[in-house]
């Protein structure tokens, strides 16, 4: 799919919307990538963010350009065909990113990390399991790795697509992390939670093989989860 390059997008063209929610919609995704270089989820240009966008759209980071360097009007717009207008190319994982908002009704916007201690797992391909109940905050029992495929491919998008199912964050064999949330900020809380649990399962590893929760213990967890955080109706 060949992408193209549409410069000179005029100012409240974000699908329609007005100047200033435009304006205030790119300035919080540079906030979050910068944020994301500061919990030390990424490093240089590593790791990418979006936000979906009406029309089967998103908003994405640019590629190959560190944070700090970065303009809210360089983030790029992709509709569905790989289409993108900025005057900066959208991060090659755009794929990723447009794939599992086709997926996943629930996912508002997308972190992809070099975490160090995702990373770490990721690299020896592990599935992390109930070792810790905080799994269940990304989804069911385990978090998943998907297999191995190149970087800002289809085939890397499909794999992710497929170890994100009934999941909110998954592991890259070999590459990161991925996780999704309802918006940019939401999104960036539970990856910073991600990585906490990947680095406890690692250090749990430098002693041994952890104690995991039975199934049914975790269903519970699963459980209390659906009203954790949520207003209880009395």
């Amino acid at each position: 799919m060949r992408e193209t390059v549409e410069h000179g997008e005029p100012a409240g063209a974000v699908c329609g919307q007005p100047a200033d929610e435009e304006r205030v919609l790119r300035s919080t995704l540079l906030d979050i990538l910068r944020a994301m270089d500061e919990a030390g989820l990424n490093v240089g240009t590593a790791g990418n963010a979006s936000v979906r966008l009406p029309e089967g759209k998103m908003l994405i980071s640019p590629s190959g350009v560190p944070a700090e360097r970065c303009r809210p009007e360089d983030m790029a717009v992709v509709d569905g065909d790989g289409r993108h207008a900025g005057p900066l190319a959208p991060s090659s994982e755009w794929q990723l990113h447009r794939d599992i908002y086709a997926a996943f009704a629930a996912a508002g916007a997308v972190l992809h990390a070099h975490a160090p201690f995702a990373t770490a797992l990721a690299c020896q391909r592990l599935e992390i399991p109930p070792f810790h109940y905080m799994i269940a905050r990304f989804g069911g029992i385990s978090v998943r790795c998907a297999r191995y495929a190149t970087f800002g491919t289809q085939a890397l998008s499909d794999a992710t697509v497929a170890a994100l199912q009934a999941r909110n964050a998954c592991l890259l064999a070999n590459h990161g992390m991925v996780v999704f949330g309802r918006d940019l900020g939401h999104a960036l809380a539970l990856a910073i939670e991600f990585e906490t649990l990947c680095e406890q399962y690692w250090r749990t590893l430098q002693i041994g093989p952890p104690v995991l929760l039975s199934e049914a213990e975790m269903a519970e967890v699963i459980e209390r989860f659906r009203w954790y955080g949520k207003a209880r109706r009395t």
